[in-house]
């Protein structure tokens, strides 16, 4: 199955897909295949400033914990609460209902060292 071609890819599993000034983040179909069944997840709230790099939050699943990496600076401006009720959407729509936040862009540059879709799926192939 490949990944969206409308983003970019982290080497850490995070896809960032920019509209305007808003980028959406989330984990890849890789992750979730390898955390197995997601059960909780923790996000920092509505207006946090984020410093390319900084984590978003943490995804928890059955096998593990693991932090979510945002590429570029900005503000978080949305989180989906949808996943509080029900974690699981990570795992049955990871890029489209299972995204994690919206953040208001202040500075891209750490976009330019994302993968695209292509290079992605061809170094971390998914079933």
């Amino acid at each position: 199955m490949a990944s969206p071609s409308d983003r970019q890819y982290s080497s850490s599993h995070e896809w960032h897909k920019v509209e305007g000034g808003t980028l959406t983040l989330g984990i890849t179909r890789f992750a979730v295949d390898a955390l197995t069944d997601v059960t909780y997840v923790e996000l920092k709230k509505p207006g946090t400033k984020l410093k390319a790099g900084d984590t978003v939050g943490e995804v928890e699943s059955v096998k593990t914990t693991s932090d979510v990496y945002c590429a570029v600076a900005g503000e978080i401006t949305e989180v989906n609460t949808a996943l509080s009720d029900d974690p699981s959407l990570i795992n049955s729509d990871p890029y489209g209902k299972g995204w994690l936040v919206k953040v208001k862009v202040a500075d891209a540059a750490g976009l330019s060292g994302l993968l695209n879709q292509a290079d992605y799926d061809k170094q971390y192939p998914t079933k």
